[in-house]
């Protein structure tokens, strides 16, 4: 970082991971084999990529800061299997990272100002990758693996695309600076076939943002609210798909939100 005259940029999120013992538990447990191809967002000074392009055979980085770019490229950039793309990862879509029928996976440090933004942004794109193996603030790690009654939108969205699962911890210790919170790596095997097609998806989610959005009311004020639909009028649609209409919102299942998408009403599926 001094040879290069580089500083962790606060606004970026940017905590540069050095503990390569850690970095190779993480590939290792990413599965990821020779022949694969792999995502790597926020490279950083490039410790997993090192990693990565040991183990995988091609790896497509995605930076956003140029001093950063410029020194992956003279470290790595003489590599037949190494790619860089500089730019914002959340404004870029799979089709424009990967060459189309090109299974890929992901494996990253992603910065903690937006890491659970680009994590949903990988998972709601039409072509998704198969694992994501990802380091995160823990607090974040917890609330995509979170079971009823601690669900979030964050975990609804997170488990109805994926199966994620809490690998390892990480302490503060093992990055420059170090945070002030623990970091935690999560493995998401994304869904061969989602519950809801395409077209559903998105009424899906408005339910879902309207039953958290008021998170202290019970779900059918709260949805009422939110929809402007009389509160008899959610209060029996709930009841007759198997949801108390007194429950809060982080009391559902994924299955239970599926089931509320399939069973809307009219005046749901129009507000």
């Amino acid at each position: 970082m001094t040879e290069l005259g580089i500083r962790p940029n606060k606004g970026l999120g940017q905590h540069f991971l050095f503990e390569r013992g850690l970095v190779e538990r993480m590939v290792r447990q990413a599965g990821v084999e020779e022949g694969d191809t792999v995502l790597e967002i926020g490279p950083g000074l490039g410790i997993l990529t090192s990693e990565l392009l040991r183990k995988a055979g091609r790896v497509v980085t995605v930076e956003l800061d140029r001093s950063l770019a410029g020194h992956l490229l003279a470290a790595f950039g003489d590599l037949p299997s190494f790619e860089l793309i500089h730019g914002n990862a959340l404004s870029l879509t799979s089709e424009e990272l990967i060459p189309p029928g090109e299974p890929f996976a992901v494996v990253a440090n992603l910065p903690y100002s937006v890491g659970a933004a680009i994590l949903r942004h990988l998972l709601e794109q039409r072509r998704k990758p198969r694992r994501l193996t990802v380091m995160l603030q823990r607090e974040v790690a917890e609330r995509l693996t979170a079971r009823p009654p601690d669900m979030s939108v964050l975990s609804v969205a997170t488990q109805f695309f994926a199966e994620p699962r809490l690998a390892f911890r990480v302490p503060p210790e093992v990055f420059i600076p170090p945070p002030k919170v623990e970091s935690a790596v999560v493995i998401l095997d994304v869904r061969d076939t989602l519950a809801l097609g395409e077209d559903e998806q998105p009424r899906l989610f408005k339910i879902v943002n309207a039953g958290f959005r008021q998170k202290r009311k019970q779900m059918a004020n709260s949805i009422a609210d939110v929809l402007q639909i009389p509160k008899a009028d959610i209060a029996a649609w709930l009841e007759t798909t198997g949801v108390n209409p007194t429950r809060r919102a982080e009391t559902l299942a994924v299955e239970e939100w599926v089931a509320l998408t399939r069973s809307a009403p009219p005046p749901v599926v129009a507000a």
